[in-house]
């Protein structure tokens, strides 16, 4: 009997592939157990390449248990790929021409990646993108990393501080807290003063949106009131916006007293496609205590401070520098289930009838959208190429 044929939208339910991450260091996996439900609730077949979620702290049975089919190989099946970072040039080529493609692209840095998602027709998103409007909270994986970041961040601050965080009342003497100065107020610093308040320091912050002051005091914190104009230092997506060179200058004149003071200082000032903004020079780390820690959220942008060397610890004049890379792959079970409800909550509002449909009158769906029908899309990325 020869085979029946099923009209292309019916013949088989979409495929939703999770490959293993292979970028080194990276633990987490863009799919959690828990959530292969609610994409086969929606009519797709889930894929997840062997192995791809152990290191995270989930294992094959636990994906085949819920209804995933584990595969050696994902690219070449999926027509919708879930990942964490960009896939290499190599993994492109493997992917089924005109798929989609969800996860942190770094469209800004990753020319030749983009190049190549065009070229072979794929439908890529990059999660990095995602506007911050209400709408998009469940959806917005880069502030869930961020949440990440920003609590690692204080820790391994803590555990390189000669000193305790918290005040304490000993036998041998009182010991007086340790002074925590976060740079930057958005969803990193907000996480890393909380997590340096419960450790009992005291803590003291600043952002040149002066409309978080209200959050930042609401968490313990001293907001650092630096008297400078800041009335455009959000853009209309909610992202912080660069500054001039001048405001840059000043801010460094005044911040310098708050670095000084500080036994840990945590920058986060990242501005969207640019390197980061220098707000500590080397004459402020010069001028700090002997011992003091300075840990650099923006260290993958290039560093807040001026002598950060990326994905190092370096000391200079007595101050223990560190720039970490990849902070949320630190936590990867969290970071997994935190990143994977993002990234499925985005591919359900993708999908109408169990396909993608793309909208692109909405914001949602436009904003993350790279590449589509061999296409740049993105009006920065295409400036940036």
């Amino acid at each position: 009997m020869g085979q029946r044929i099923l009209p292309l939208d019916l013949q088989i339910h979409m495929i939703v592939g999770v490959p293993k991450e292979t970028v080194p260091g990276e633990r987490r996996v863009a799919l959690v157990p828990e959530l292969v439900p609610k994409l086969m609730k929606a009519s797709l077949d889930v894929v997840v390449q062997s192995g791809a979620g152990v290191a995270a702290g989930f294992v094959d049975p636990a994906y085949a248990e819920r209804g995933a089919r584990l595969e050696p190989e994902v690219f070449d099946k999926a027509d919708v790929l879930l990942k964490v970072q960009p896939p290499t040039i190599e993994e492109i080529g493997r992917m089924k021409e005109g798929s989609v493609l969800i996860g942190f692209l770094q469209p800004y840095a990753d020319a030749a990646a983009i190049k190549a998602l065009a070229a072979r027709k794929i439908t890529a998103f990059s999660m990095e993108l995602m506007p911050r409007i209400t709408r998009a909270q469940p959806m917005d994986a880069l502030s869930a990393m961020s949440t990440i970041a920003g609590y690692k961040a204080v820790l391994i601050a803590a555990s390189r501080l000669p000193k305790f965080f918290p005040l304490l009342m000993t036998a041998a003497g009182t010991v007086t807290p340790a002074r925590v100065f976060i740079i930057g107020a958005g969803v990193a610093g907000l996480q890393a003063i909380g997590t340096a308040k419960r450790l009992g320091a005291v803590v003291e912050a600043y952002d040149t949106r002066p409309a978080v002051k209200e959050q930042v005091e609401s968490l313990g914190a001293r907001f650092a009131e630096l008297g400078l104009e800041t009335k455009d230092a959000e853009d209309k997506s909610g992202y912080a916006k660069g500054q001039s060179e001048e405001f840059y200058r000043k801010q460094q004149q005044i911040m310098s007293k708050y670095v000084t003071n500080a036994d840990v200082v945590i920058p986060t000032a990242l501005v969207p496609g640019q390197r980061a903004p220098v707000l500590i020079t080397e004459e402020m780390v010069r001028g700090m205590r002997p011992g003091s820690v300075i840990v650099d959220l923006a260290a993958e942008q290039g560093g807040n401070c001026a002598i950060t060397e990326p994905g190092k610890e370096i000391v200079r004049h007595g101050v223990v520098i560190i720039g970490p890379v990849n902070l949320p792959s630190t936590v990867p079970f969290h970071a997994s289930e935190m990143y994977a409800k993002t990234v499925t909550n985005y591919l359900a509002h993708l999908l109408k009838e169990g396909r993608v449909h793309l909208d692109l009158d909405d914001e949602l769906t436009r904003g993350p959208l790279v590449t589509h029908q061999g296409e740049i899309l993105y009006e920065a990325v295409k400036t940036t190429l």
